[in-house]
């Protein structure tokens, strides 16, 4: 039986040198990666932080900052709310869609694997045997030769591509940065939950705010209606401030009694984001009286190192560029080095022994002349898509600076409108206070009360939401910032 390949008269010991001839003179073709540039600022527009001095020369300022004033691994520490920690360690176990985005990575950490392997030749090993008859009459026969024989056969081959052009190397690089965008992405993905959960879980206990704010009030208006109902039955009073207390109170009731509706599906959704079912899930009133953390912003050039959305854009300008140098490797011939080996007889007892033994050792060099433009087309293809992918990171970049100032905006204006309304509700407190002792002196008419009730109870109601709203607000700055996440823990695939 002859071998797939051309038997030559060179010698095994010959492949070594071959090989490591080729290594050596290996090169890497298409553009080494540089990290795009992005917008920067020297500060924060809405940050307290006085700005950075200018650039030097040869390098960028940061501004330094004491360790404890930096964002943790657990953020939402933060708050101090012992029940808010317990949520937020399971959604890093449970939730279920932060372990698809895991399994992802995990999918594209084994492409890595799967590009490296080109590096190495491919083996493989076989054995046959059959029993094979030939036509007596078949052309060319030797007289004598017999027409029934055995073929067994136990050989084995080898083939391996040598990456002189770096075509595999880009390719590992690529799928390299392919993967850390993954972990990247990962990490974004469980930010995100994580920053849902704890506004989730903030809204409901401003909710748990207004509730308690309700019932007390329920309970004011109650005695209210019993203070018309006695100064009606004295003769003082007329029956419509009876009406107009009950209706005042009956309202206030259906008020309370539809917190519940939303209470109940952010305690929902908080059993989602935790992995529990939400029919198993419950949670007692807690009312939002939890002071509002003071959060450490930094600088702006240290968004591209502590959000990993920014990270994964900017790994997936790296894959995209090592794609340029595959394609352009398709330029270049393709070389091969194979061989076979192994034995082949008509008999088992003289299977495995020296006569039997063959071998061939060889090689391949092919270049493609015409294609029609097609490698010309692919490579600027690949350049395209490095200019998109370029673009898609200053856009992030760009968008994590607008997420920044939105919510330092945000907390400062909700901040001053929140001191401006607790003077609104001072004032209220004092005008039912005198609108009620004018009507207890028949001096106005119960309509005068219930516009006070009314004011009051709305100015409490908007001053609770403030308070949610800034304890949002500081959830997505933390957010923005990265939530205490860093370049440094993106891993090495």
């Amino acid at each position: 039986m002859t071998s797939a390949w051309l038997r030559t008269g060179w010698r095994p010991a010959l492949a070594l040198p071959i090989a490591s001839a080729l290594l050596l003179t290996g090169c890497r073709v298409g553009p080494n990666y540089q990290r795009p540039s992005a917008p920067s600022a020297p500060a924060f527009k809405e940050d307290a932080v006085p700005a950075p001095p200018p650039n030097p020369p040869n390098g960028g300022w940061k501004q330094v900052s004491p360790a404890d004033s930096t964002l943790r691994g657990n953020w939402w520490e933060i708050y101090g709310d012992p029940q808010l920690d317990r949520f937020e360690q399971r959604v890093a176990v449970s939730n279920q869609t932060l372990r698809a985005a895991y399994e992802q990575y995990l999918q594209a950490r084994d492409a890595v694997q799967v590009a490296r392997s080109q590096y190495f030749p491919s083996l493989s090993l076989g054995a046959s045997a059959s029993r094979d008859r030939e036509s007596a009459h078949r052309p060319l026969k030797v007289q004598g030769t017999p027409t029934t024989y055995n073929d067994l056969v136990l050989q084995g081959q080898a083939a391996w591509e040598p990456d002189v052009w770096g075509s595999i190397r880009r390719a590992v690089e690529s799928e390299r940065a392919t993967a850390q965008a993954s972990a990247a992405d990962l990490a974004n993905a469980q930010l995100s939950l994580q920053a849902e959960l704890a506004m989730d879980y903030f809204e409901m206990r401003g909710l748990d705010t207004q509730q308690r704010l309700l019932d007390s009030t329920v309970q004011q208006y109650g005695d209210y209606l019993k203070l018309t109902q006695a100064r009606y039955h004295g003769g003082v009073a007329t029956e419509s401030d009876v009406a107009l207390a009950q209706t005042q109170l009956d309202q206030t009731r259906a008020q309370a009694i539809d917190i519940g509706v939303a209470r109940a599906q952010y305690e929902h959704a908080i059993a989602t984001l935790a992995g529990v079912p939400a029919s198993s899930f419950s949670l007692g009133a807690s009312p939002l009286n939890l002071p509002l953390p003071k959060i450490p912003v930094g600088v702006p050039s240290q968004l591209l190192e502590r959000r990993p959305d920014v990270a994964a854009a900017e790994r997936r300008a790296d894959a995209a560029n090592a794609q340029i140098g595959v394609a352009i490797a398709a330029y270049y011939p393709t070389i091969t080095i194979g061989g076979s080996g192994g034995f082949e007889s008509t008999s088992p007892g003289t299977w495995i022994q020296g006569p039997s033994s063959l071998w061939s050792l060889g090689a391949s060099a092919a270049e493609l002349l015409f294609d029609a433009g097609r490698r010309h087309a692919i490579t600027q293809q690949a350049r395209d898509a490095y200019e998109e992918n370029v673009a898609n990171y200053r856009q992030t970049v760009l968008q994590s600076f607008q997420d920044v100032e939105d919510q330092l905006s945000g907390l400062r204006i909700l901040n001053q409108e929140s001191a401006a309304q607790a003077r609104a509700v001072a004032s209220a407190e004092r005008s039912l206070t005198l609108s009620t002792a004018r009507y207890k002196g028949g001096v106005t008419t119960y309509l005068e009360v219930i516009t006070a009730q009314t004011t009051q109870l709305a100015d409490q109601r908007t001053a609770a939401n403030i308070t949610t709203r800034q304890f949002a607000a500081s959830v997505q700055l933390v957010k923005a910032l990265g939530g205490g996440w860093n370049t440094s823990k993106l891993p090495s695939p």
